[in-house]
């Protein structure tokens, strides 16, 4: 259902009224997503819809959504499903247009249980939720150096995920080889092992020597060439971390892979994360009260961004091997009864708070 903004006007010395749009109603939309086409819903500041618009995910559709809007009324927020995914085109496109792009979650199963599932709720409800505050979270921007890193590091962590599974079935075939390949291989490291195997010139497969070799050989191969690939996508990623964030990259612990993660949570505007313990509720390090009765106490979060979280795990475990700040640390609050558990926790969560500034500052000139 479309309802026009405008007001009804008298213009003196004019015996009819006109009809004049009003551009300052306040107007929300929001948006469902999918891979081909994005359905939105726009309402106003009093929650009443307006209309709603299917588009295709293409520039001109984005530009179709985008004057759709603003006819109907002052358009500056927007609450799109999946920006990290299927909306992440439009997030861009509205974010060069000076729009806000607020994430909203999914409409949880008890609520489409009870009032079904279309295209349609959906992109209201994802409204809704933005004008009545539930959604307050700003997304991230995917417009510069940061989704750089990301596209990278995905890659890198792809290459180096498939070497490691070569590696393991080169050792599973060498434990199970025949006795003249295993007796060649079997006391040679992961390294030694491959650049031997790769070297081989194997007769036809017709035998089972022969197949393993032959197996053995083309996994070698394979385990080089993606040893090769890691290598150069953290060169490229060395190089664009030291641009991006190299008061960060100074930290005792934090290198190529760390920093990466690190700075793929805080995302390309990390001023959306308010306080540093935004950012540490973000990366799961953020203390949850477990207390009950005359328990006092908290325990670590589960949850938030496990990739960050394991980024300062490494760093915790660097430094308390090497930090004699660290593990001076560590030794006082053995003594006043903690657990490792939470002694880590501790050390998590005061890292979460360094590292934000550090991600604050170094990626502010990236900004402006």
């Amino acid at each position: 259902m479309f309802c026009p903004p405008f007001r009804l006007v008298v213009l003196p010395n004019y015996r009819k009224a006109i009809i004049i749009m009003a551009p300052d109603r306040q107007v929300v939309i929001g948006v469902d997503t999918h891979a081909d086409t994005h359905t939105a819903a726009a309402i106003d500041e009093l929650g009443r819809i307006l209309d709603v618009i299917e588009i295709a995910t293409t520039a001109a559709g984005y530009r179709r959504l985008l004057t759709w809007a603003r006819r109907l009324g002052e358009f500056e927020r927007a609450g799109i499903e999946g920006t990290g995914s299927y909306g992440a085109g439009l997030a861009r496109f509205l974010y060069a247009h000076a729009i806000e792009v607020i994430e909203v979650n999914r409409p949880n199963r008890q609520h489409r249980r009870r009032h079904g599932k279309s295209d349609p709720a959906d992109a209201e409800a994802a409204a809704r939720a933005v004008l009545s505050g539930d959604a307050t979270a700003v997304a991230k921007r995917t417009d510069g150096g940061v989704e750089a890193v990301r596209v990278l590091h995905l890659a890198r962590r792809s290459a180096v995920k498939a070497k490691t599974q070569a590696s393991n079935q080169i050792r599973d075939l060498v434990l199970t080889a025949p006795e003249p390949v295993r007796r060649e291989l079997r006391s040679l490291s992961t390294i030694r092992r491959v650049r031997h195997a790769a070297r081989w010139r194997p007769s036809p497969p017709n035998d089972p020597t022969s197949a393993t070799r032959a197996a053995i050989r083309s996994l070698a191969q394979r385990w080089l060439a993606l040893h090769d690939e890691a290598h150069r996508l953290e060169l490229q990623l060395r190089q664009l971390l030291d641009e991006l964030v190299p008061t960060l990259l100074s930290e005792l612990g934090v290198g190529t892979d760390v920093a990466a993660k690190l700075v793929i949570a805080a995302g390309e505007n990390p001023e959306r994360l308010r306080t540093e313990g935004s950012f540490a509720a973000l990366c799961g390090t953020s203390p949850v009260d477990a207390s009950s009765g005359k328990q006092q106490r908290h325990r670590l979060n589960q949850g938030g961004n496990r990739q960050a979280n394991n980024a300062l795990h490494v760093v915790v475990l660097i430094r308390a091997s090497r930090c004699p700040e660290t593990r001076a640390y560590i030794a006082r609050r053995r003594a006043q009864g903690k657990t490792n558990r939470e002694i880590w926790r501790c050390l998590k969560r005061s890292l979460a708070r360094r590292f934000h500034h550090h991600l604050t500052h170094d990626l502010a000139p990236a900004l402006t």
